[in-house]
């Protein structure tokens, strides 16, 4: 292998990385020792089954083989692999570059129409980088800094007024107050940390009343009891300053949520088709919070949140579905993000792309996230890198775009539907109080003036230990044994520089564990490497690695590091921000950090150490020894950070952190505001139901927009003066605009009837069937109704009616199918984003729009911006795809309502996938719900937060029916949206044979596979056949008795 030096140090890369050895397929051929062929070997492995993992352990048998021709035959069988590998790499980066102009157009065009769209041309104002919450390299923020105790006292006073409730969300890892197990996986790393300090630091601010924090329970024999127990205190730090602000429910707690498997800790990546179970349990908690709240300090209405904040794209994808269901404002904190992950998965040219989504689960990652952009207020970073080169790289952000639209809104200038997230970066905070660096001689501080024979921290002696001259300056790494902390890459530069080996040692605090054959396949492997090192370049004696820590020994560790003159040390390829730089600074320890992403910005502020190239190990051995060998730079260094840190805190966090939520649109249910408080039914104290009460059922026309299928719903009234005078006054009250009308018109025109049937309901089955015709949909309804018969005749169960049909359909259905309106409590139509409940008075006409429903769900909606984008993305499909100039796609008016676009669809195969139309879309910042249903014959275009499984979910906010005791029956396939509706605390009945023809091809236009998203083996769903076991599967899911 003399002269292959490329080969040499691409094999090298690969045996970093440190693959495993247990998962390892072995190959027959290496072991037919004297009959191998290196052509045999290239055709039948390399091309036809080639296997990464299998180049480990053919190192290693080369390593261990005498027989120099034998070593030297498994070596070129190495060659030959790696030759692949870079053949595979050419041919990645080739279509990365394709991808890459794909995208940069799409971005181009995507940004020229939504200019187009707004008359007004941009100022030169808004090319420019008008953002002072985006804040560039060099520039300050424009929330000022907290400097002083007095700064943050007049800041305090100011927000003593306020009683805010916050929910946060973290669903993944062991989430608990004290003794946190960071490390212990994966999944339990610094994001536990970040989100446990962040809503204790919350719950001692000053205007928070309470914060939650809300996570999974574990009950599982795996781990410790205590991350089974369902509320957890967070015990402030210091909260001697706003000891006055205490009540009785306030504080910061950590809330566990049980979902998914009750007996089992899973990782990350199999938490997805549980995250509607997650939704619906948080909902009933944090509708339960809200009134306990507004009893204690909210007069008897409720307190909703002022902001539900999610942490990763797990909880980012829950807290966007929350806020739709509870109509309050949504905050997103990536952490890690998806595409950022897959383009460095990709780039390594290990795995498919197929394989990577098998893995990681990470098109449903990506998808998530997606959405939470979609919905979120704000996006908070840590880092100006991540805005820049990771946000950007998602449909839903264009930095350019955005800056466009704030500078619009600045000017009051109409965006056209059009609507970006704000993102703020905000670094995390720290809390210092306990912390007392000492300003002379480190090598003085071995004792305490007061208890001049303390003992030193245990964990001292357990790092000790391991070197043979402990008087060394300790060079300190704290990160788990991943590949992606670069490790091993350390090792090698401490390894091989013979001065920095005699200056100082190493001390490796790579997480918990007990044996390395019980880590995780990539841990063990980082871990074998690094010990393979060690042996290597003989570091026994300058390299510790111990076993275990608590997580409160960090800070003993820190002291023990900058006690003896050392460095602290992240060389990860990428760190999102770099947490541990600010702890180390804050016990007085230099850093020396990697160049890429979060340390950047810290080193700005700090100026505590050097910044390295993470690839360069020379580089990285330089700058530890200059900070090592050069005392004057160490203590320099040391100065800057203890004097800059005070940037960190968490009260500079928070404090920014509120101003901006405080500065949010407020967003609420509305008709907590509207209700006043002149309700006569003592269980439900603002519930009442005023825009549908019988003054609105005299609205006796349909709310769809339609004009050609209205005249079997349109009665005949007095006048249409009247008809037109109620309309305007229930329109302006359903919006809190004329409170005292109303209540004049209550008098006239109201009847007894207060509530909706469907709230006095023991419980409710919800007909979500998607079939290819009418007449299936009728017989199937009606084999429904026949099996709870009984029930129905005793008023104990209800029925709701959900689909993708206009409400103008749904009548002419019922009454070509022999079905009374009466039937059924309530109608979700157009696919979720209307809501019709059944009048009480036949006279009146049959149905009653609830107007709050639109209210809830219009956040974000585009109007008529997104129906001229709509309009012009159905032209393009018509002039690429049609013949003859046939339209493919066009704008069905009679249909459409104001908040559904829909468009009739003739040839569905011509049509692009949905999850095209909706990324159009989202480059262009609408953000709406794209479903095609009807067999693909239909597209219905909807509010983001609009579904039919939300609607759902309104009906628990609204009146209170408890989504435990719902049955949504489903075919086994369906509309786009046909996801939504399995999964969550609802039963589901699937309806085996029951499907739409097209469905394979609907739902073809998932990135991700249907058990990504839905659990089917969860006790809430049963199949059944239509014809003889509906009953039967009641009784299954304990809705019905025997």
């Amino acid at each position: 292998m003399a002269g292959n030096d490329w080969v040499n140090s691409y094999l090298e890369a690969i045996l970093d990385v440190g693959q495993p050895l247990d998962d390892a397929r072995p190959s027959l051929l290496l072991r037919e020792r004297g009959r191998f062929t290196p052509s045999r070997y290239f055709v039948e492995e390399v091309i036809t089954g080639y296997d990464e993992t299998d180049l480990h352990r053919s190192w290693v048998k080369a390593v261990a083989t005498r027989s120099p021709q034998e070593r030297n035959t498994r070596l070129e069988n190495m060659c030959w692999r790696i030759w692949n590998l870079a053949r595979q790499k050419k041919q990645h980066e080739e279509k990365e570059a394709q991808r890459l102009a794909k995208r940069r157009l799409e971005r181009e065009r995507g940004r020229r129409e939504a200019t187009a769209d707004m008359s007004e041309e941009f100022s030169e104002g808004e090319k420019g980088d008008l953002g002072t919450d985006v804040s560039t390299h060099g520039t300050k923020p424009r929330l000022p800094r907290i400097n002083s105790a007095e700064s943050m006292e007049i800041w305090a006073n100011q927000q003593k007024g306020n009683k805010l409730y916050l929910v946060l969300i973290s669903l993944h890892g062991l989430i608990r107050g004290e003794n946190m197990e960071l490390g212990r996986d994966s999944d339990t790393g610094g994001q536990v940390k970040y989100v446990v300090e962040l809503a204790r630091a919350l719950g001692s601010m000053p205007g928070v009343y309470r914060v939650d924090l809300l996570t999974r329970q574990v009950s599982s024999p795996d781990v410790d009891w205590s991350y089974g127990e369902p509320t957890e205190m967070l015990t402030p730090r210091d909260s001697e300053d706003f000891s006055d602000e205490m009540g009785e429910s306030s504080g910061a707690y950590i809330v566990r949520i049980p979902f998914g498997p009750k007996d089992k800790y899973i990782p990350k990546e199999l938490l997805w088709p549980h995250i509607a179970e997650f939704v619906d349990g948080a909902m009933n908690h944090i509708m339960q919070m809200s009134n306990v709240l507004g009893e204690q300090v909210g007069g008897g209405k409720p307190i909703w949140p002022s902001a539900i904040h999610g942490h990763y794209a797990d909880a980012g994808d829950a807290a966007a579905l929350l806020s739709g269901a509870l109509n309050v404002p949504m905050i997103l904190t990536g952490h890690s993000l998806g595409r950022d992950k897959l383009e460095q998965l990709l780039k390594q040219g290990r795995l498919s792309k197929e394989e990577i989504n098998s893995t990681y689960k990470i098109m449903r990652r990506i998808e998530g996230e997606e959405l939470s952009l979609d919905v979120s207020e704000m996006v908070i970073t840590s880092t100006r890198q991540e805005i820049d080169e990771q946000w950007r790289l998602y449909d839903g952000f264009d930095p350019i775009l955005e800056r466009k639209l704030r500078a619009r809104i600045k000017r009051n200038v109409s965006c056209y539907g059009r609507f970006m997230p704000r993102m703020v970066k905000i670094p995390p905070g720290m809390e210092f109080n306990h912390i007392v660096p000492h300003d002379g001689d480190m090598e003085d501080a071995d004792g305490n003036e007061d208890h001049p024979t303390s003992r030193d921290p245990p964990i001292w002696a357990e790092i000790m230990r391991f070197f043979s001259n402990s008087r060394k300056p300790m060079i300190l790494a704290l990160a788990r044994p991943d590949p992606k902390k670069n490790i091993t890459t350390l090792v090698k530069a401490f390894g091989e520089c013979r001065p920095l080996r005699d200056l100082a040692n190493l001390a490796l605090i790579m997480g918990n564990r007990d044996g390395i054959d019980e880590m995780s396949s990539t841990s063990s492997s980082v871990l074998l490497s690094v010990l393979k090192l060690i042996d290597k370049y003989d570091l026994y004696g300058q390299v510790a690695y111990p076993k275990h820590h608590k997580q409160s020994d960090v800070p003993d560790i820190y002291r023990l590091a900058a006690k003896s003159k050392g460095v602290f040390i992240n060389p990860a390829f990428i760190e999102p921000f770099g947490l541990t730089l600010i702890e180390a600074a804050a016990h007085g320890l230099p850093m020396v950090a990697t160049k890429n992403g979060g340390p950047v910005d810290i080193h700005r502020v700090l100026d505590n150490g050097l910044l390295v190239d993470p690839h360069d190990q020379q580089s990285i051995s330089e700058a530890l020894l200059k900070l090592v060998a050069d005392k004057q730079l160490w203590a320099k260094c040391r100065q800057n950070g203890l004097k800059n840190i005070h940037q960190f805190s968490w009260p500079e966090h928070c404090k920014t952190y509120l101003s901006r939520i405080t500065s949010f649109k407020p967003r609420h249910p509305q008709w907590q505001s509207d209700d006043g408080g002149d309700n006569s039914e003592p269980e439900s104290p603002s519930d009442s139901l005023r825009d549908i009460q019988d003054i609105s059922l005299n609205l006796r026309f349909s709310f769809d927009g339609g004009s050609g299928n209205d005249g079997s719903i349109n009665q005949e009234v007095s006048s249409m003066d009247r008809k037109s005078k109620i309309e305007a006054a229930v329109m302006n009250w359903s919006k809190g605009k004329d409170s005292r009308k109303m209540g004049s018109l209550e008098k006239s025109e109201v009847n007894s009837g207060k509530f909706p049937a469907v709230r006095r309901r023991k419980f409710i089955v919800v007909i979500a069937l998607d079939f290819d015709g009418e007449k299936d949909t009728l017989e199937a309804t009606r084999r429904i109704l026949e099996a709870v018969e009984k029930e129905r005749a005793e008023g104990t169960v209800g029925f709701i009616l959900s689909t993708s049909l206009t409400i103008s359909e749904i009548q002419s259905f019922l009454v070509s199918g022999g079905l009374n309106p009466n039937d059924f409590d309530a109608f979700v139509c157009n696919s979720g984003s209307d809501l019709y409940y059944t009048s009480v008075n036949s006279e009146d006409g049959p149905f009653v729009v609830d107007f709050y429903y639109h209210s809830h769900v219009e956040y974000r909606w585009g109007g008529e911006g997104l129906r001229k984008t709509l309009i012009r993305w159905a032209s393009s499909v018509n002039e690429k795809k049609s013949e003859n100039d046939e339209q493919i796609v066009t704008l069905a008016e009679h249909l459409s309502t104001d908040y559904c676009y829909t468009f009739a669809v003739k040839k569905p195969a011509a049509v692009p996938p949905v999850r095209e139309l909706r990324k159009l879309l989202r480059i262009q910042a609408l953000r709406c719900h794209v479903v095609y249903s009807q067999n693909g014959t239909r597209i219905n275009v909807i509010p983001v937060l609009a579904s039919r499984i939300q609607a759902l979910r309104y009906l628990f906010v609204r009146w209170g029916i408890d989504m435990a005791k719902m049955v949504v029956f489903v075919g086994e396939s369906g509309d786009t949206d046909y996801e939504g509706l399995l999964g969550g605390l609802h039963k589901s009945v699937v309806l085996e044979g029951v499907s739409c023809s097209a469905s394979n091809a609907l739902h073809a236009n998932r990135s991700y596979p249907l058990t990504d998203v839905i659990s089917l083996e969860s006790n809430n769903v049963v199949h059944a056949r239509l014809d003889s076991d509906v009953r039967d599967a009641l009784k299954k899911l304990e809705l019905l008795e025997d």
